[in-house]
């Protein structure tokens, strides 16, 4: 009898070792789009140290390729890597078949692509600037978000869409790019209201991250660098992966079961707010 009180402890202690090191995302599967570098690669690496297998897209092979080769080797996830133009529609609708063809199943989508010609004024933009960023922003999330929707439907999955400071602060030279992400904001909301009945959430967040463009831009622009910095009241840009990844993690997790349609402004307290 002494014995068998002095083993339960033992049994306990086990428990709570294993349930303490389970992985919020243990073989879930999640689509990041621009995944092969900057914002995206950091997504990923959150993903997959949480369990997650992952799907990246991009317009550069090699760049993909290596990505899924680092992740793979550091996370021991199974990547997938297929090159994709957000604004090709059949060819998103490849990687979803692909997705599921591999894997069995999405359970997160995360629209990160975007290209732009940011730095031009309003009236200096052509209509062909004005597409680009409205096609790889806008359309791509249209076209993977409808693609996707049969197959969150199943998991009782989640989207997590971008936007940006530039479209809820209204930045100069930035008029393409902020209303293609405001654009995906007004489809977000919607679609978390169409979808909220089938389990479905929707949110977004809008990141001030370190990148390698902006590692270029501080080496070329030290003193507006510095000048930018003086107006974060956390004095730093986001790690895409422990800061911008991280709340990606816990928005695609259970435990943000209950949020769905917000924007989450992850700006280092730059975009203070009513």
């Amino acid at each position: 009898m002494k014995n068998k009180i002095t083993n339960q402890p033992e049994a306990h202690s086990s428990r709570l070792i294993t349930k303490n090191t389970m992985k919020k995302l243990q073989d879930n599967v999640t689509i990041i789009t621009g995944g092969g570098k900057g914002i995206g690669f950091g997504l990923a690496c959150a993903f997959a140290k949480e369990g997650s297998n992952i799907v990246i897209t991009g317009r550069n092979e090699a760049r993909l390729l290596n990505a899924k080769e680092r992740l793979e080797a550091e996370y021991g996830v199974k990547v997938l890597a297929m090159v994709a133009d957000g604004a090709d529609e059949a060819r998103i609708k490849e990687v979803i078949a692909k997705t599921i063809e591999t894997f069995g199943k999405i359970n997160t989508l995360i629209n990160n692509a975007q290209a732009s010609k940011s730095g031009l004024s309003l009236i200096e933009h052509t209509k062909e600037d004005f597409d680009l960023a409205i096609n790889s922003g806008l359309y791509a999330t249209f076209f993977y978000m409808r693609e996707a929707f049969p197959y969150l439907k199943e998991t009782k999955g989640s989207v997590i869409n971008f936007a940006s400071g530039a479209g809820l602060f209204g930045k100069w030279g930035q008029s393409s790019y902020a209303a293609a992400k405001e654009g995906i904001r007004g489809l977000s909301r919607v679609a978390a209201t169409e979808w909220g009945p089938d389990g479905v959430r929707v949110n977004m967040v809008a990141p001030l991250a370190m990148t390698e463009s902006l590692k270029e831009w501080k080496e070329n622009y030290p003193e507006l660098f510095e000048k930018t910095i003086q107006s974060i009241p956390l004095g730093r840009f986001a790690d895409p992966m422990q800061d911008i990844g991280r709340v990606c993690v816990f928005l695609a997790s259970d435990d943000a079961s209950y949020v769905t349609g917000e924007t989450i402004s992850l700006q280092g307290g730059s975009g203070l707010r009513p």
